[in-house]
């Protein structure tokens, strides 16, 4: 017998497997593919917040998942046996004019506030921040101590090797979902919903990305704009990515990918020489909310949804499988209101 089935082994969907399977509950998660089949098997693995300013549920939520980041990751490493690629190495930003300066410092104020002592937000010469430093026309960057970097497929099969080591099962192909059912199943779920509703309640954002044959293990990860540089334990460094909301191929690179390239490369010039190992896109989910979206399922009587990550699901998923395990196993509701399926429909 088993008391939760999960539809889906993206990060989402195996993070709240392993919650339930920590408190004791039998579990099963059911996946038609593969394990990070889907944009959880993507390349980047930014593990960075929201701006410390304007402080509410959803950042407080996220700080919480950020912070229990380091001891998260452990527990799962150990109960695996497999290495998940985490690291809290924090993260560059150059400052590009007075105005980027003047909102860097506010936001330092801020993060002192609220980030309890915790992590740090500063403002720092380039000079100081070593030789993996991005280019930065004012010299000054930012240097903020919340940010880590993960591997994300090793985090997902690290996820599904706790999950077994705990008495679960992870099942690729068809099976019956038994006991209470938690449906994860990314822009395919998004997709079924806005169909039910016939409106929009979420879809897939591609978004495209590379890995570069460089070893800067133990950087910080870096965002310049929209391009995310980030540093991996295994000898790589991963650029990305794009946001592209049209799009003839969900899977396949093109010359935006190409481009985004090229303006890492100019952000860090060493970049240039390192070879490209690997290209990917895929479609991430999106709600309407642009949270993630958790809960009692809208339109399945009984059961519940955990969709919705787009970029930020393996930086929340730590906090979103707890209060998911709370709400399955004991009824207790700690979703922010801008979490719930309602914030989309």
């Amino acid at each position: 017998m088993v008391d939760v089935t999960v539809i889906g082994a993206g990060v989402f969907g195996l993070a709240t497997a392993w919650a339930c399977a920590k408190r004791g509950a039998r579990v099963r998660v059911i996946e038609r593919t593969g394990v990070a089949a889907g944009c959880s098997g993507g390349v980047v693995g930014m593990l960075a917040p929201h701006a410390p300013e304007r402080w509410n549920e959803v950042k407080e939520f996220q700080f919480r998942s950020l912070i229990n980041g380091e001891s998260y990751w452990r527990e799962v490493e150990e109960a695996s046996g497999l290495v998940a690629g985490y690291d809290r190495v924090g993260r560059l930003q150059p400052i590009e004019n007075e105005r980027g300066l003047g909102l860097a410092r506010e936001r330092a104020e801020n993060a002192k506030e609220h980030w309890q002592g915790r992590a740090t937000w500063q403002v720092i010469e380039a000079t100081e921040a070593g030789d993996w430093c991005p280019e930065t026309p004012t010299g000054l960057v930012i240097h903020e101590t919340l940010s880590a970097r993960i591997h994300p497929r090793q985090a997902c099969h690290a996820l599904a090797g706790a999950i077994r080591a705990k008495g679960g099962e992870i099942v690729i192909g068809e099976a019956k979902p038994q006991g209470k059912t938690v449906w994860a199943t990314g822009v395919a779920g998004l997709l079924e919903l806005s169909e039910s509703y016939g409106k929009t309640v979420g879809n897939g954002v591609k978004g495209q990305a590379a890995i570069l044959g460089l070893d800067a293990a133990g950087a910080p990860i870096t965002s310049a704009g929209d391009v995310l540089v980030v540093p991996h334990a295994d000898g790589t460094v991963a650029v990305g990515s794009t946001s592209e909301r049209e799009y003839a191929s969900a899977d396949q690179t093109d010359e935006q990918l190409e481009d985004l390239i090229q303006r890492a490369c100019a952000v860090f010039p060493m970049l240039a020489a390192a070879p490209i190992v690997e290209r990917w896109a895929g479609l991430r989910p999106r709600a309407k909310s642009r949270a993630p979206m958790l809960g009692v399922h809208p339109t399945r009587a009984g059961e519940f949804i955990a969709n919705g990550g787009f970029k930020i699901g393996f930086g929340m998923a730590p906090r979103s499988g707890e209060v998911m395990a709370d709400l399955v196993l004991d009824g207790v509701d700690a979703i922010p209101e801008r979490f719930r399926p309602e914030a989309s429909l």
